[in-house]
């Protein structure tokens, strides 16, 4: 299928590694002229150079260094790159913390990484893809939007506000030709999520396969996929919504998640 991608140009926040990363990948193989953006200009640019190597010399690609956790860092990017047609808000953070021992400090950092980022953001460039006739806003949600983890309860209620941030401003858009929905992946085999694992896994003595088999049976038992999905599968879902061909997806939360959630709707 062609994505109709081609002369569009595409913000992937946070989007040096892990699904980021893979969103990136797969906008500029369509086509798309893809800002790849991180805190470290160093970092951002062997980004663009690694991507560079893998998609050929015909791929659209620039950096953009800029910390979207702060107001400085999106008004920094916003000025740099006034218009877009695609905003992909992925940013965020995670990090596992007994909710007794959150504080408001970190319940005020994750809300200003993972929400505001992407408010800030949204709020510069929707209005002026409503004014272009065309645009697309997708916020990299969770299934922990819809199954808060007991595990980092911080974490879950900025996926959840995540949904009711996307799904107010699709309100908006009725008549524009521009679109605002979340894609909810589930547990994915990022470099965070590998990392994370390897020292829970030597915690229980166990190899990280073997951690991987107990975290699905105990924390995840009602994944149907029963494995780490692969970010290039939740890139190719994000892609696809970033399209033309999905026009007629509006406001909606679209599940990656290998089937975690056990609901129908």
């Amino acid at each position: 299928m062609d994505l109709q991608l081609r002369g569009k140009t595409a913000l992937v926040t946070g989007s040096t590694a892990g699904i980021g990363y893979a969103i990136a990948q797969a906008l500029a193989a369509e086509g798309a002229r893809v800002i790849v953006n991180g805190r470290g200009a160093a970092t951002v640019e062997g980004v663009v150079q690694r991507l560079r190597a893998t998609l050929g010399a015909q791929a659209q690609l620039v950096g953009c260094a800029a910390d979207l956790g702060t107001p400085e860092g999106c008004a920094a990017l916003t000025a740099q790159h006034p218009t877009l047609d695609i905003l992909v808000n992925n940013l965020g953070i995670f990090e596992p913390k007994a909710f007794e021992a959150i504080g408001d400090e970190d319940w005020l950092r994750f809300f200003e990484v993972n929400v505001m980022s992407g408010v800030r953001l949204s709020r510069h460039y929707l209005p002026r893809m409503k004014g272009a006739g065309w645009g697309r806003i997708v916020f990299i949600s969770s299934e922990s939007a819809l199954c808060p983890p007991a595990e980092m309860v911080h974490y879950g209620m900025t996926k959840t506000a995540q949904l009711a941030v996307a799904r107010g401003m699709a309100e908006t858009t009725t008549g524009t030709g521009v679109t605002v929905n979340s894609v909810l992946p589930g547990p994915t085999r990022t470099e965070g999520v590998e990392a994370f694992f390897a020292t829970l896994a030597a915690e229980h003595g166990q190899s990280p396969e073997a951690f991987t088999q107990h975290f699905f049976a105990q924390a995840r038992p009602t994944s149907i996929l029963k494995r780490l999905i692969d970010p290039a599968e939740v890139a190719a879902v994000v892609a696809f919504v970033c399209s033309p061909q999905a026009a007629a997806m509006n406001g909606a939360a679209v599940r990656a998640e290998g089937g975690v959630v056990r609901c129908i709707g």
